[in-house]
C-alpha cells in the first residue's frame, strides 16, 4: 500500500455548525502523522478553477473550533457532473477536470465533508479513481448509516430556544404560535425541537397532516384552560393528499427550495379555530452561529477518523457515528438513500403518550 503524504479537504452543500471543527481535526491529525493538507475552496470548485486552493497547517486552523460556517467556503450548486463543457471531442462535464486538477495539485487522497448530495458526487469520483473518504454533514440528520450528524444538535438547540421564547408571547396573548423549521424531507429537527420545546402539535413530512385534527387538538386545550398552543412545522411537511410546498422549483445544478407550509398552516388553523395565530419561520438562523459542544466533539471525532482511514488506505468510506464508536461505512450503503423518522420510533411514541398531536 503506497504511503499517503499529501491530502486535500473540501466542504460541500449547505453550511452546518461544526464544519470548521472537522477541518481543524483533519488538518491537525494529518500534520501529526506527517501529511501535508491542502484546503480546496467552495466545494469542488477548488478542483475546477485555478488558484482556489491553499496549504493548511495547524496554525491556519487555530481558534476555528468554536466558529460556525466554513473557512473554505461551500456551495450547494457545485456538481461537476451537471455542467457540460464544449470541447473539440463534443460536450463533456467538469468531472475530468476535477480528476486532472487532483493529480496536478499533487494530491494523493481527498476528505470530502458534505451531505447526501456532496457524498453522492464523492462516490462518483471514487469510482473514477480518486481515493477519498467522506464525512457526513447536515443539520437535517437525514444521512443513512450514521446515528447523528454534526450540525443537528446546534440546529435543534436553537429551534428549541426559539420555541421557548414563543411560549411566553403565545401565553400572554392567548395565541397559536406556529414555528416553521428546516429539515427538508425529514422531520428530525421538528420532532426533537418540538418535544424539547413542549410543542402541542408537531407536523413532520413522514406523517401527512389533517389540519382539522390539529385544530381539534388546539380546541381541546382551550376547553381545559390552556388558552394558547405551540405548533412546530417541518418545512417538508405535507397535508393529506397534498405535496411539499416550495418557493422555487429545482433548477440545473440546484434542488427545489422548500417553504411556505408554516404560513399555510397558520392561516388554516386561525380559520378553523377562530384563534389569533402568528407564524415564525426560523430559516437559516438554524444553520448559523457557534456549534454546540456536542457538535464540536462529534465533528472532531469525524475529522480524526477520516484521517485514520486515509492513512490506512480505507477509501470509498464514510465515517459514521455508531455509539460508542466512529466507524467506516461504504459509500454504496449510503448514497441515494434518506434517513427519515420511523413512525414507530420511541420519540414519536413518547410524544403521543404526552398528548402531542401529529395531525393524524
Amino acid at each position: 500500500m503506497p504511503v499517503i503524504k499529501r491530502i486535500g479537504v473540501l466542504t460541500g452543500g449547505g453550511d452546518a455548525p461544526g464544519l470548521n471543527a472537522v477541518i481543524r481535526a483533519v488538518v491537525k491529525s494529518a500534520h501529526n502523522q506527517g501529511l501535508e493538507c491542502v484546503g480546496l475552496e467552495d466545494s469542488f470548485d477548488g478542483l475546477i478553477e485555478p488558484n482556489r486552493s491553499r496549504p493548511l497547517t495547524p496554525r491556519d486552523v487555530t481558534g476555528i473550533l468554536r466558529i460556525g460556517g466554513t473557512i473554505l467556503g461551500t456551495s450547494n450548486r457545485g456538481n461537476p457532473f451537471a455542467y457540460p463543457v464544449a470541447t473539440p471531442e463534443g460536450k463533456v462535464d467538469y468531472s475530468a477536470r476535477v480528476v486532472e486538477m487532483f493529480h496536478a495539485l499533487g494530491l494523493e487522497a481527498l476528505v470530502v465533508i458534505g451531505g447526501d448530495g456532496t457524498l453522492a458526487i464523492a462516490h462518483k469520483f471514487f469510482r473514477l479513481g480518486i481515493p477519498l473518504v467522506g464525512v457526513p454533514k447536515t443539520i437535517d440528520n437525514d444521512i443513512v448509516g450514521t446515528t447523528s450528524t454534526f450540525g443537528f444538535d446546534t440546529a435543534v438547540s436553537f429551534a428549541t430556544d426559539a420555541i421557548d421564547r414563543l411560549h411566553t408571547t403565545a401565553q400572554s396573548h392567548h395565541r397559536i404560535m406556529v414555528a416553521e423549521v428546516m429539515g427538508r424531507y425529514a422531520g428530525w429537527i421538528a420532532l426533537h425541537a418540538g418535544v424539547g420545546g413542549g410543542a402541542d402539535v408537531i407536523l413532520i413530512p413522514e406523517i401527512p397532516f389533517d389540519l382539522e385534527k390539529a385544530a381539534a387538538k388546539i380546541s381541546e386545550r382551550d376547553r381545559w384552560g390552556a388558552r394558547f398552543s405551540i405548533v412546530v412545522v417541518a418545512e417538508g411537511a405535507t397535508p393529506v393528499g397534498g405535496r411539499v410546498m416550495i418557493t422555487r422549483a429545482a433548477q440545473k445544478g440546484s434542488v427545489e427550495r422548500l417553504g411556505g407550509v408554516g404560513h399555510f398552516v397558520g392561516a388554516e388553523l386561525e380559520r378553523l379555530t377562530g384563534k389569533e395565530t402568528r407564524v415564525v419561520v426560523l430559516g437559516h438562523l438554524q444553520r448559523g452561529g457557534a456549534p454546540t459542544s456536542a457538535d464540536r466533539v462529534l465533528a472532531t471525532r469525524f475529522g480524526a477518523k477520516a484521517v485514520e482511514l486515509v492513512v490506512n488506505g480505507q477509501f470509498g468510506m464514510m465515517v459514521a457515528n455508531r455509539p460508542p464508536d466512529i466507524v467506516p461505512v461504504p459509500f454504496q450503503d449510503v448514497v441515494g438513500r434518506m434517513k427519515t423518522v420511523p413512525l414507530d420510533c420511541d420519540l414519536v411514541t413518547s410524544a403521543r403518550t404526552l398528548g402531542v398531536g401529529f395531525g393524524d
